[in-house]
């Protein structure tokens, strides 16, 4: 497994890959967790090169107290990563960003709702640094998790409206045992936090619709951005000891 810090070096190496070689891609802003590890195993399985990226992306941040928070465990995640990955991009926020962020990305309808609503810019950030790292990494295949659907659908589209040659991949939400979503975010919770976030993925399931959801979540003591029903699947959105966590329950 190669770790390439610098884009140049990582751009250079990328040329040197064989021509007819598939590359499968796993974006990632790093503490990483087995619900990671599952997207570079189904990338392992239908891919001759996999490459993961680890990047704290700022300009997806809407609060700078969440940027400085999020988790950042690099030795970690490289030890998570080895077997499975074949090479791990770990770029610096002016190396993708050398224009300061004048460039971005804007969707102007499916973002400005839900996680785009209670979160302004949120899509911008990430619709911008995904099309730079498949730019960047131009593979054939790219693996992301059902639980952030809204994002999923984005990028799907923005890879429609840009004509990318390249395949996006959904796959299932990975759990822990007692039903949560596995995040980075989990590990900010206070075990008596956590205990009780594993009713958030319980009640999605459970309750017959969305208003019900919505009241079921504020009885158990959490604060609700919003839960909707679509497709035959809950989304939804939660804060609890100001950390934020989100699901998506086929239905």
């Amino acid at each position: 497994m190669k770790v390439w810090h610098e884009v140049d070096s990582w751009q250079a190496a990328r040329r040197s890959l064989p021509s007819g070689a598939t590359i499968g891609f796993v974006p990632t802003m790093g503490a990483l967790h087995e619900g990671h590890r599952a997207l570079l195993e189904r990338a392992r399985e239908e891919n001759a090169v996999v490459v993961l990226s680890l990047f704290v992306n700022p300009t997806q941040f809407d609060d700078p107290a969440d940027l400085e928070k999020y988790p950042r465990t690099l030795e970690a995640d490289l030890r998570l990563v080895r077997g499975v990955a074949d090479h791990v991009l770990v770029p610096t926020a002016g190396q993708l960003y050398p224009d300061e962020y004048r460039y971005r990305v804007t969707e102007t309808k499916d973002s400005r709702e839900l996680e785009g609503a209670h979160r302004p810019g949120h899509f911008d950030g990430v619709l911008t640094v995904v099309l730079k790292l498949l730019n960047l990494v131009q593979p054939r295949r790219a693996y992301f998790g059902e639980k952030d659907w809204q994002q999923l659908q984005l990028v799907r589209g923005m890879v429609r409206a840009f004509f990318l040659p390249v395949e996006i991949v959904a796959c299932r939400t990975v759990r822990e045992a007692d039903g949560l979503a596995m995040s980075s975010r989990n590990r900010r919770l206070s075990p008596a936090g956590r205990a009780q976030a594993a009713e958030f993925p319980r009640i999605l399931r459970e309750t017959p619709d969305a208003g019900d959801a919505r009241r079921a979540l504020e009885a158990a003591g959490f604060s609700v951005d919003y839960v909707v029903d679509s497709d035959g699947a809950r989304l939804a959105a939660v804060r609890l000891e100001k950390v934020r966590l989100i699901d998506h329950v086929r239905r």
